[in-house]
C-alpha cells in the first residue's frame, strides 16, 4: 500500500520520500489509519517492521504546532531506541517543524531540563528518566493527548513495568494510546485492559516476522574454537557491515579486543559503557568507520541500520524470540542478509525450537580452514591492489619506487603488501575467550524452557537462564548469563574500540583490507645482494 493512500497531508508525504519510504510496511499499513481516526491501538510487530513511522507519521499529523505544551509522549525501554526514536521523528517531522526532544538516563539532567524548556510537542524517553523529570516537575504532561509504550515486552522484562504505570497515572484519562509488543504476555494485556479503550488489536503474522531475504546458517562449534572459526568466516564471507550477538558483557569485551588484536575493524557495547561511548561507537557503526559491532541483545536495541549484510550468534540466543530480533537487524529495505548461529553439540535442542518458531530450517555450514580464509584475504587483497594502482598518481612516486625496487626484490615488494592487507590469523594472535556457563539440555531440572509470548521469558533457577537486573534509572537493563554473566568489566574505552582503526577512507571495507593492526606476520624483505 502506498503512503498517499493512508491520509496523510503533503508535507508528511514529502517527509516520507525524502526518507527513502516507499510503500508503507503492513504493520503501518493497518495501524496509521486506526490512529488517524483517533483509535487505541495494539500493535504486535518485532524490531525492524517499521512500527517507529507507524506511531510517528499520525502523531505528527495530529499534534498542534502552534501548541508549545506537550502532546505526544513516546516510552522507550532503551537509551538507544529511545535516541533514534526521537531522530526519526524530528526527521520525518522537519517540514512542520515539529519540536521533539528525547531524555534518558546516563546524561546530564540539567542539558535535558534546558532542552524541555523550549516547549517540545513529542517528549521520547527512557521510564526512569521520565519520573525523574516528573518528579522534578521539569516535565508537564497535563496536555499529553497521545501515549505510546514501544517495546512494551522488553520494558516489562527490564523491570519497568512499575515506572510505566506510574507515568500513565500522571497523563489526562482522556488521550489515544499506542502499545508495540513483539510478544504479548499477560502483564502487557493487562496494561492494555486497565490503561486502553476497546483497543484494535494488529497482528503481524509470524511469517512476515522473518524475510526471504535472510540467509540462515548454523554452524557446530565447540566453545572454545568459536572465535577461530567466526574470524575464518569472516575472511571467507568478506561482509561490508557485521553485528556480533553474544550473551554477556565480559563477552562482548573479550570478542572486540580479540578481533582488533586480529586486525578487524570492530568495537562493543554493552550497559556498562558510559552514555557517550556508546553513542560514539553506535554513530561510527552507522556512518561506515566501524565494520563490526559486538553487543548484547539489549545494548543492541533499538539498532535501525538498513546496511547491516551479516549477523553472527556468537552465542545461541536461549529465546527464540531474541534469535527473531537479531536476525532482523540485517535484510532491510529490500536489501540481502545472511544470519549465521554457532551452536555446540548440547545446544542443537535450542537450534531446533529457533526453526519452530521462524518456520525456516537453517541449512549446516562447514567451517573454513585457515588456508581458505587465507586465500579469501589474498583474492580480496589482490581486488585491493588493482583498486590502489588504477587510483594512484604513479608519477609523484616514481623516484622512490625506482629506489625500492634497486634495494629489494619487486615480488618481496609485493608480498610485503600483501602481508599488511591481510589480517593475522590464529598461530600468529591467539586470543583465549573465557568459557561461559553452557544452557542446560531443554527438559533438564531447573529449565525455564522457550516462552513464545508468556511471562518474562527468564531461564528456571537451574542454570544459565537470562537474569535481568532492574534498573530504574532509565539506563537500559542487561541480559546476564547464568552465574558469569554479571561481570564487571573495566577499562572498557581502551578494550572496546582501538584508536588505530579510526583512519577514514584508508580503513573502509572497499579496500579489502586496511582494517589491520600494528604487527603483521613477521614478514622479512630481503635486500638485493
Amino acid at each position: 500500500m502506498k503512503f498517499k493512500e493512508l491520509g496523510l497531508s503533503e508535507d508528511l508525504l514529502k517527509a516520507v520520500t525524502t526518507a527513502g519510504y516507499e510503500e508503507a510496511t503492513p504493520i503501518q499499513a493497518e495501524t496509521i489509519p486506526m490512529v488517524l481516526a483517533g483509535q487505541d491501538v495494539i500493535g504486535q510487530a518485532q524490531t525492524g517492521t517499521g512500527k517507529t513511522a507507524a506511531f510517528a507519521l499520525p502523531i505528527l499529523e495530529k499534534i498542534d504546532k502552534k501548541n508549545e505544551n506537550v502532546q505526544a509522549l513516546v516510552v522507550s525501554p532503551t537509551r538507544e531506541l529511545a535516541i533514534q526514536t526521537q531522530e526519526e521523528i524530528y526527521k520525518l517531522g522537519r517540514n512542520e517543524r515539529a519540536n521533539v526532544q528525547v531524555v534518558y538516563g546516563g546524561a546530564d539532567i540539567r542539558r535535558q531540563i534546558k532542552s524541555l524548556k523550549n516547549h517540545p510537542q513529542v517528549v521520547v524517553g527512557t521510564p526512569g528518566r521520565l519520573l525523574d523529570h516528573i518528579r522534578r516537575h521539569t516535565l508537564k504532561l497535563d496536555h499529553v493527548q497521545m501515549l505510546v509504550l514501544d517495546e512494551a515486552d522488553e520494558m516489562l522484562n527490564m523491570g519497568f513495568l512499575d515506572d510505566i504505570e506510574d507515568i500513565i497515572k500522571q497523563l489526562p484519562e482522556k488521550r489515544q494510546t499506542m502499545l508495540f509488543s513483539a510478544t504479548m504476555p499477560p502483564e502487557i494485556k493487562r496494561v492494555g485492559v486497565q490503561f486502553m479503550h476497546d483497543p484494535k488489536h494488529v497482528k503481524i503474522k509470524a511469517k512476515e516476522l522473518t524475510t526471504d531475504l535472510i540467509d540462515q546458517f548454523y554452524v557446530r562449534s565447540r566453545d572454545f574454537e568459536k572465535f577461530d572459526v567466526m574470524t575464518r568466516f569472516f575472511d571467507v564471507q568478506n561482509p561490508d557491515l557485521t553485528i556480533v550477538f553474544t550473551r554477556t558483557k565480559r563477552r562482548v569485551d573479550e570478542l572486540s579486543s580479540g578481533l582488533q588484536a586480529r586486525g578487524y575493524n570492530a568495537a562493543g557495547i554493552h550497559g556498562d559503557l558510559t552514555q557517550k561511548r556508546r553513542t560514539q561507537i553506535m554513530n561510527e557503526f552507522r556512518h561506515g568507520k566501524l565494520d563490526i559491532l559486538v553487543a548484547t541483545d539489549v545494548a543492541a536495541r533499538g539498532i535501525d541500520i538498513n546496511d547491516v549484510t551479516h549477523v553472527y550468534n556468537y552465542d545461541i540466543p536461549q529465546d527464540p524470540d531474541s534469535y527473531v530480533h537479531r536476525v532482523g537487524r540485517t535484510g532491510r529495505a529490500g536489501k540481502h542478509g545472511v544470519s549465521m548461529t554457532f551452536v555446540t553439540p548440547n545446544e542443537m535442542d535450542y537450534l531446533r525450537e529457533i526453526e519452530k518458531l521462524t518456520k525456516v530450517r537453517m541449512l549446516p555450514l562447514k567451517p573454513p580452514s585457515d588456508e581458505e580464509a587465507l586465500v579469501s584475504q589474498l583474492g580480496a587483497a589482490k581486488e585491493a591492489v588493482a583498486d590502489l594502482v588504477n587510483k594512484t598518481d604513479t608519477e609523484k612516486f616514481a623516484e622512490v619506487a625506482k629506489g625500492l625496487l634497486a634495494e629489494y626484490d619487486a615480488e618481496d615488494l609485493v608480498a610485503a603488501l600483501l602481508n599488511d592487507m591481510t589480517k593475522d590469523d590464529s598461530s600468529q594472535v591467539p586470543v583465549k575467550i573465557t568459557p561461559e556457563r553452557p544452557l542446560p539440555k531443554r527438559g533438564s531440572k531447573g529449565h525455564g524452557g522457550y516462552h513464545h509470548g508468556g511471562g518474562n521469558r527468564r531461564g528456571g533457577n537451574g542454570g544459565g537462564g537470562y537474569r535481568h537486573r532492574q534498573d530504574r534509572r532509565g539506563n537500559g537493563g542487561e541480559h546476564r548469563g547464568g552465574s558469569r554473566g554479571g561481570h564487571d568489566s573495566r577499562n572498557h574505552d581502551s578494550r572496546n574500540h582501538d584508536s588505530r582503526n579510526h583512519g577514514g577512507d584508508r580503513n573502509r571495507r572497499s579496500n579489502n583490507s586496511g582494517r589491520r593492526s600494528e604487527g603483521g606476520r613477521g614478514f622479512t624483505i630481503r635486500k638485493k645482494d
